[in-house]
């Protein structure tokens, strides 16, 4: 992304010019589902929480634009050390941007903490309020159009002709779009950590559960 680009994205967040900064950092590989597009309304949820339940501010907006910044494919057995990278990332950035080893280290817990693959229980309020705001962009319209994009770049078949809803057989979501919704998605709603953010996600799981079982329906 160029610098004109920076310039126009950075605008969207609370202190700017820190955005600008970490902004060049925020992806090391960038898809369709990885990118400015998950990044914004990332933000868009963290405030959301955030005007509600509180937290330090200028931690979530280098927490949220760094969460991430190291890509690591979901179907490889280091997928789970992502965010741990991503948050020694995030710490060496903002120790060159001077700022102190115990707010470098809240960012890093949050970024940490917000994978669903690492399963780091999120400590702080502003781990917890990324891990909802990043949760909630893997719910709703925009998580069904996010899921079937990266089936889409692994080349995985949409769903088991034999067996759509894997009645008879165990979801593998390496195999099929559709068992994600099983091995993920549908349950998702259940571990959000904020009052707001379980409200959000309640909205967003419905519809995620209309769309599974219309497809469901469309398919036998």
């Amino acid at each position: 992304m160029d610098r004109t680009r920076f310039e126009m994205l950075h605008e969207h967040f609370l202190y700017p010019e820190l955005a600008l900064a970490l902004l060049p950092h925020a992806f090391d590989v960038r898809d369709g589902a990885h990118d400015e597009a998950h990044l914004l309304p990332v933000w868009r949820n963290v405030l959301k929480i955030a005007n509600v339940e509180g937290g330090d501010t200028e931690i979530l907006v280098a927490a949220t634009i760094l969460h991430d910044s190291v890509w690591v494919d979901k179907a490889s057995t280091e997928r789970s050390k992502a965010s741990r990278l991503a948050a020694d990332k995030a710490g060496e950035l903002l120790i060159a941007l001077g700022w102190p080893d115990d707010r470098t280290d809240r960012v890093r817990h949050a970024i940490e903490a917000h994978s669903f693959s690492a399963a780091i229980p999120p400590i702080s309020l502003e781990g917890k309020i990324l891990q909802d705001a990043d949760r909630l962009d893997a719910i709703g319209w925009i998580g069904v159009a996010r899921c079937f994009y990266v089936a889409g770049l692994r080349k995985t078949a949409l769903y088991d002709i034999e067996d759509p809803a894997a009645t008879r057989r165990q979801p593998n979501d390496i195999s099929y779009a559709l068992d994600h919704f099983r091995t993920k998605l549908l349950g998702l709603s259940q571990d959000f950590c904020t009052p707001t953010g379980r409200r959000m996600a309640a909205q967003r799981s419905a519809t995620l559960r209309k769309y599974y079982e219309g497809f469901l329906s469309e398919v036998g």
